[in-house]
């Protein structure tokens, strides 16, 4: 079975950016407290410009690099994934 490959920096950036927005909206709904609301604005606000940063950075490398180009486009496709994620989270924060 073939393994999905991905580049380090992209599936790093995924799995922090997606663990951190987890918690901070399951922290919120645990306590209920608003300072989690300030520090989820904050954090999409520092997570939109550094998934941007990397999108761009494995969209650059798919175009330009001829050896790993398959890992750097996967890995782009997964920070695009990122945008429904944080779409959803923040539904389910309007509707709560």
């Amino acid at each position: 079975m073939n393994m999905i490959k991905l580049s380090t920096l992209g599936k790093n950036t995924f799995l922090i950016s997606w663990l951190t927005g987890t918690l901070i909206l399951l922290m919120f709904e645990v306590t209920g407290s608003w300072l989690f609301v300030f520090v989820g604005l904050y954090y999409i606000i520092i997570a939109c410009i550094t998934n941007m940063i990397v999108f761009l950075a494995e969209l650059f490398a798919f175009v330009t690099c001829a050896d790993n180009r398959k890992s750097h486009g996967n890995a782009a496709f997964l920070m695009l994934l990122n945008i429904p994620v944080a779409l959803l989270y923040f539904f389910i924060f309007i509707i709560l």
